[in-house]
């Protein structure tokens, strides 16, 4: 049976007085919002490059949105009852 959603996600870039760049990420899928946060803070040597801030902090805010959807996603997984999976054999050497 086909499925079809439209999710929303809201990004909202901002710097406080201290410089650090900050992203506030809001994922709604109407009948559910999560919410995630992402920073940024130039180093005093690099150059004071705006967009990269942004794109670091919104980067962040994503991921972290991200993770909270595979964390509920392997939740609801365990919650059909379905066995938890394996690790996977990670090729090359071992730490």
């Amino acid at each position: 049976m086909p499925h079809t959603a439209e999710w929303r996600v809201r990004l909202h870039l901002f710097e406080d007085d201290d410089g650090m760049t900050k992203a506030h990420v809001v994922l709604d899928t109407g009948t559910t919002a999560l919410t995630g946060h992402g920073t940024a803070h130039c180093h005093p040597a690099d150059a004071d490059v705006p967009e990269i801030g942004d794109e670091l902090a919104a980067g962040r805010g994503l991921q972290n949105i991200a993770q909270q959807l595979l964390d509920i996603a392997e939740r609801d997984i365990e919650g059909t009852g379905a066995p938890r999976p394996v690790a996977q054999q990670v090729t090359g050497w071992s730490t």
